[in-house]
């Protein structure tokens, strides 16, 4: 239900908070931000901001009292805190016990296979020495993929693991492994779930990469793949959030393997990296529509507007300080172009601090301009 009234709080304050922010201040509408740090991007666009650890018990309950619904931007919260809170009756979406799933990339695959949900196939570890013996016993080929079960994010906590070397660098830690997928292209499609039983899904987009970082570079939408394929994805999107029973917004990240299939990566159940672009590139941004979703309220139509291609921009891999955008006024002029700077301080290696969406009717027209900015605009420090 609509209200200016209605106090919804956010746990983390960071880019997503902001541009959620940006949305819902056009309604009017009370939001609340808790985050560690008080110069977070959030902090000057919100109601009231808290400042506090997201994973501390009584951080959460203390602010989640204070609201009327409460939400979130980043998956590594307390979510004991929520449950407690949810038993109280305060309204909490995401669920805490579709969170307490998700953070658990272990949980996360073990309930892809009891909902026959297709997914790379997997093995669970408490540590480095039970997956070293696991491999000297040669049950164990290279190359496979290995994730941390926790606190993984933005391409940390995710290695290739292609010989006994590789072995040596990862952390001591619960952990997967996964068969290395022959994969053709990465695939994203945004979920939108109302209270009241609406399922709706955005259409799918492509995702490029860092081959260095592996975080996204680049997101591509419409996903150029053919029509079968997109109906494929989007259908299983579906599947997995029906599965889940969530209620506001779930990214579900997917690999289409050279063969034709489709798996399932994982899962976020808040705003995404990959639908960034929805602010210029759709009808409803992913933004304005999580708000709608967890307000109960219809849903904004998710058709695109015309073809987009999103860049992120990333702290230079040598660089930490104080930012600078360096050569932004070059590419500001661009037709089509769109700039948003999160207005982080501090910029270190690989650190979101921004994105530009292209807009142009000609896909390959609007990757080559996504490209040109990529090289020019710096993001660095003194």
């Amino acid at each position: 239900m609509f209200s200016s009234n209605k106090i919804i709080g956010i746990l983390g304050g960071g880019q997503l908070g902001k541009m959620t922010l940006e949305a819902s201040n056009k309604w009017g509408l009370k939001i609340y931000i808790l985050d560690p740090d008080e110069n977070c991007p959030s902090k000057s666009l919100c109601s009231k901001f808290f400042q506090g650890d997201l994973m501390d018990f009584d951080t959460v309950y203390n602010f989640g009292k204070e609201v009327d619904l409460i939400t979130i931007e980043i998956e590594n919260i307390n979510v004991d805190a929520l449950e407690e809170l949810k038993k109280e009756n305060k309204i909490v979406y995401p669920q805490p016990e579709i969170l307490k799933i998700i953070q658990d990339k272990s949980l996360q695959k073990e309930f892809y296979s009891k909902h026959n949900i297709p997914s790379a196939p997997f093995k669970k570890f408490i540590s480095k020495e039970e997956l070293k013996n696991f491999i000297s016993n040669d049950e164990r080929q290279y190359p496979f993929i290995w994730k941390s079960s926790k606190m993984g994010y933005d391409g940390y906590g995710v290695k290739l693991i292609k010989d006994n070397n590789s072995i040596e660098n990862i952390p001591d830690k619960h952990c997967i492994i996964e068969d290395k997928a022959e994969i053709e292209k990465e695939l994203s499609v945004m979920v939108v779930s109302t209270p009241s039983g609406e399922v709706i899904n955005y259409p799918v987009v492509e995702m490029q990469f860092n081959s260095r970082s592996n975080q996204v570079e680049y997101i591509i939408s419409p996903a150029r793949i053919e029509k079968e394929i997109k109906e494929k994805a989007e259908s299983l999107a579906i599947k997995v959030s029906k599965s889940f029973g969530n209620i506001g917004l779930l990214a579900v990240e997917m690999f289409l393997t050279t063969d034709g299939d489709i798996l399932v990566n994982e899962v976020a159940p808040r705003p995404h990296n990959s639908y960034h672009f929805s602010i210029e590139g759709s009808k409803t941004s992913q933004f304005e529509q999580l708000i709608r979703s967890i307000l109960d309220l219809p849903s904004g139509k998710t058709s695109t507007t015309n073809n987009s291609v999103m860049v992120n921009l990333v702290g230079d891999q040598n660089k930490q300080g104080p930012v600078i955008y360096k050569n932004m006024d070059q590419i500001i002029g661009i037709e089509g172009v769109n700039p948003h700077i999160y207005g982080k301080k501090e910029t270190r290696p690989n650190r979101k601090m921004g994105h530009i969406t292209v807009i142009n009717p000609n896909i390959d027209e609007a990757i080559k301009i996504a490209k040109e900015i990529k090289k020019t605009v710096k993001v660095t420090s003194n």
